[in-house]
């Protein structure tokens, strides 16, 4: 069975641990915002793939100027973000009808692979759901009041983006009451009572978060291009 994909890309940072002055989606990481980068990413699988970008109102003007400057051309549905990433990723839903796939996606993980992407979408067809996961690397203690436990890192993992869905399930999921415990896509559905399937995702996959990051990703990006 074919399914609609489409991919949901939130970009709501405001660059405050970067120090940046401008939101952290629109720095330019060689030459390029980051932003473009990530919506690079998801048309070099598919330019056949259905975008939504979810942007804070007061960046949608900024948005504009950068399509104008980098001619950017695909064509791509904007949608008005909420107070929090649960309330933009739910906007975001709105604007997708119908049956299909969705894979959401942090905005400033520009590094995603096609290949990534491609895992996610097949295996949510199966599953219902795909998340990125990546194993641990060093070892990890758990904290309570004055003191500290070391625990098994085997049995933990570091979630990334995309966390790709049937797209019904998780519009039905995002009609639940926000609460703090929601912190991504994975544990809303879950919370709505669906199995949470994992894949391996990508070291290379990096959130950017912090200054350091961005050296990082300039780093990896040239990598890439040898």
């Amino acid at each position: 069975m074919k399914h609609t994909k489409h991919a949901l890309i939130v970009a709501g940072g405001k660059g405050t641990r970067i120090k940046s002055e401008v939101p952290k989606q629109f720095i330019e990481l060689n030459g390029k915002p980051i932003l473009l980068h990530t919506i690079q990413a998801f048309l070099n699988y598919s330019l056949s793939l259905s975008i939504v970008l979810v942007l804070p109102e007061e960046d949608i003007t900024l948005w504009h100027a950068i399509v104008k400057k980098f001619n950017v051309d695909h064509p791509i549905i904007l949608q008005k973000g909420g107070a929090t990433r649960f309330q933009s990723v739910k906007n975001g839903l709105d604007k997708i009808e119908g049956e299909g796939l969705v894979a959401i996606h942090d905005g400033v993980r520009p590094l995603v692979s096609a290949d990534l992407i491609g895992a996610s979408f097949r295996l949510a067809a199966v599953h219902g759901s795909a998340v990125a996961a990546v194993r641990l690397k060093e070892s990890i203690r758990m904290t309570e009041q004055d003191n500290t436990k070391a625990v098994d890192r085997s049995q933990f993992r570091i979630i990334q983006t995309p966390q790709t869905f049937d797209l019904q399930l998780i519009k039905k999921a995002y009609q639940l009451k926000e609460d703090p415990s929601l912190t991504d896509d994975a544990s809303v559905a879950e919370k709505s009572g669906h199995k949470i399937s994992l894949f391996e995702g990508s070291y290379e996959n990096i959130k950017i978060t912090t200054s350091e990051d961005l050296i990082v990703a300039e780093a990896l990006l040239n990598a890439n291009r040898k």
